[in-house]
């Protein structure tokens, strides 16, 4: 197979929410493949501290600020990237907040805060770069970061989870109606990875530590340069007949029940 199937030179991909972790990991690696990276956060602070990490990595980072969950500051900051960077070819919606709290202790608001940076937002964001893509008339690329969760529950992520499974559906709504312009919609679902927010829970001797090492088949964390690979295809040319897909990047959680007790 051709590497030009995984060449995304030319291109523009827009990697909301990639100031740290797994949403940096991936738009290193789309720009190592190619790409023009652009990534956004609604702190000033934080763009400035991640454009300074990227180009310790040797990539080149254009960063904007905006909320992906408020139409009238998308569509502004969209407009400005077009025409200081070029037109979005690759949309990957990394964005998104996490609250642990169970369902009976949890507020309404808290919900629907999560419900609207971690589904809404995609939405948004899917929505007006989708009708840039179709106006132009050669196709694009939508990557919507979901999760395990979006196939399993786990205690006090009820609003995550909840999100998350909206987002798989949303995937392939968008993937359903955006086919026949070219476009290809699918999701990445991370397993259980390590980054700085899980390092408290990945000591030695650690209960949780020892559950994931145990629950995941490969008896590993992640790393975040596993979603390299996943995120480059479903952002290339190799992946145009592959829609409404999530792909999940997990060591093979979802596909066992795990071990035995006495195993």
């Amino acid at each position: 197979m051709s590497q030009q199937l995984f060449d995304l030179t030319g291109k523009v991909a827009l990697v909301t929410g990639a100031t740290h972790g797994l949403g940096m990991a991936m738009t290193v690696a789309l720009a190592r493949a190619g790409a023009t990276v652009v990534v956004n956060d609604t702190l000033q602070e934080k763009l400035d501290a991640a454009v300074v990490k990227y180009a310790e990595q040797g990539v080149k980072a254009h960063a904007y600020r905006f909320d992906v969950t408020k139409e009238s500051e998308v569509v502004p900051a969209l407009d400005l990237m077009e025409k200081e960077v070029g037109p979005i070819h690759i949309l990957v919606n990394n964005a998104g907040i996490i609250r642990r709290i169970p369902i009976v202790d949890m507020a309404v608001e808290e919900y629907e805060l999560v419900l609207k940076v971690d589904l809404t937002g995609p939405f948004v964001m899917g929505k007006n770069v989708a009708k840039r893509m179709i106006a132009r008339g050669n196709g694009g690329k939508i990557i919507n970061i979901c999760s395990m969760m979006s196939e399993l529950g786990r205690e006090t992520v009820s609003a995550y989870a909840s999100a998350k499974g909206g987002l798989k559906m949303l995937t392939r709504s968008m993937a359903t109606e955006w086919a026949k312009y070219n476009i290809q919609a699918n999701g990445i679902g991370p397993g259980y990875f390590a980054t700085e927010q899980t390092a408290p829970i990945r000591e030695n001797g650690h209960p949780f530590n020892e559950f994931i090492l145990k629950r995941t088949p490969a008896a590993r964390w992640g790393v975040p340069e596993d979603l390299a690979g996943p995120a480059v295809f479903l952002a290339s040319d190799a992946s145009n007949f592959v829609n409404g897909h999530v792909l999940y990047v997990d060591g093979g959680i979802l596909a066992t029940l795990g071990k035995a007790m006495n195993e």
